[in-house]
């Protein structure tokens, strides 16, 4: 049976770094579902455990979240925050400043998938009619998305995970994650103007005909509103009440679905249910492995080598090479019974998420603002991408060595 297990929990994790199977039609989603299937009808765990094994609150904070997203973009708040930010009268250097750092702070709170879904089609028509080079601005907004996302345990999927299994404090983690956080959106501005050499503005040239158009959404104010306010007492219920943090936003959700406006079709119609399925098959494959005490036999091993996962600088260093083969949650879910060390939580929701940024295929956000250039006519290109995604990473990366590295040696 062990056997077995490994051999589904490979081809499972196979699938994660190719993006699906050969000569198969399936992605991450539908690899993990049948990996999950598998077990399951070899018996290697049982519905009733299969369904133990799912972690849950974190899947009751994501949807939540999902839902509160959903709200504010049918009530049209992303494409007015696109909107009247392009408005600004800043020149070009600065208003991909201000791109960089409202995309991290709306990443931080509404998940930086959603943020850039909402705002890289709205992003490319106002650089167009700015006649402004969309591609430096586009890159700004994934790499701004992903680092903004790491200094909250809502802002990304994996962050939920790691949050809601290591039972952190909210205001505790976003205190600790600020600086470095900061400091790395700060270095992204840096890098990109000197990426582009400064040369921002460019002639704009007409969307091709083939290229999706949508027409501008209309901001609903009293929707934002209500979106704005429960999304607002649900994070400060976070940091200010010890009340479940699943409870509190899934309470959320079902006050935005009671509307006399917005079709309880249209607001699920927005929840990522891939992702859910994902994260839900991903949970039985791991827990059928780690009943076999193969995982914890060989973090013993290597800890006897000399690295041992429970320190934070193997942590460290396993977690950005694995996010970057099979991507940041699969990772954490496998380094998670590793994180036992008090910066363990930490490093691990910072460097999964930072690391997303050296490639494309590194973060779904990524993905998402290419496809969306490609649509449109705008071409991003692995090496367009690479040129900036890679000394981001690293910069990002040693920053927060450095910082954790202090916090532990002063002991704060």
């Amino acid at each position: 049976m062990t056997e077995a297990i490994v051999a589904i929990f490979i081809v499972v994790y196979l699938g994660m770094i190719l993006g699906g199977l050969p000569f198969l039609q399936l992605d991450r989603t539908g690899v993990a579902l049948l990996g999950a299937i598998a077990l399951i009808g070899i018996e290697a765990v049982s519905l009733e455990e299969a369904a133990r094994s799912i972690h849950l609150p974190t899947l009751i904070l994501l949807f939540a979240f999902m839902v509160v997203s959903a709200q504010m973009r049918l009530g049209g708040f992303y494409d007015w925050v696109t909107r009247r930010l392009a408005e600004l009268p800043l020149n070009p250097p600065m208003l991909l400043g201000a791109l960089i750092f409202v995309a991290a702070g709306l990443s931080a709170v509404f998940s930086n998938d959603i943020v850039c879904l909402a705002v890289a089609p709205v992003l490319i028509g106002a650089c167009r009619r700015r006649q402004l080079e969309p591609v430096p601005f586009l890159l700004g907004l994934a790499c701004a998305s992903n680092i903004g996302s790491a200094a909250t345990l809502i802002g990304n999927p994996q962050n939920m995970l790691i949050g809601e299994t290591l039972h952190l404090s909210f205001a505790g983690y976003l205190l600790q994650a600020a600086a470095p956080v900061l400091a790395g959106l700060i270095v992204t501005w840096g890098l990109l103007l000197r990426q582009s050499r400064g040369h921002l503005a460019g002639v704009a040239e007409p969307a091709p005909a083939s290229t999706e158009r949508e027409a501008p959404a209309v901001l609903d104010r009293w929707q934002t509103t209500k979106g704005l306010a429960v999304a607002s007492v649900i994070v400060l219920c976070f940091v200010f009440t010890s009340l479940p943090r699943e409870v509190v936003a899934l309470t959320g959700a079902g006050v935005l679905l009671m509307s006399r406006k917005l079709h309880s079709r249209n607001m699920l119609g927005l929840v990522d249910w891939e992702l859910l399925v994902l994260f839900m098959g991903l949970f039985v494959v791991n827990h059928a492995l780690q009943k076999t005490g193969l995982p914890a036999q060989v973090t013993a091993d290597l800890a006897t080598a000399g690295v041992a996962l429970q320190h934070p600088g193997p942590l460290f260093a396993a977690t950005f090479v694995l996010s970057n083969i099979v991507s940041n949650v699969p990772t954490v879910m496998l380094l998670l019974p590793s994180a036992g060390h008090s910066y363990a939580g930490l490093t691990l929701a910072l460097v999964s998420t930072l690391a997303g940024n050296l490639f494309i295929v590194g973060s779904i956000a990524n993905i998402i603002v290419v496809d969306a250039a490609a649509r449109r006519g705008v071409q991003i290109t692995w090496r367009s991408h690479a040129r900036v995604g890679v000394p981001v990473t690293l910069a990002t990366l040693a920053i927060t060595a450095g910082y954790l590295a202090l916090r532990m040696r002063t002991g704060a």
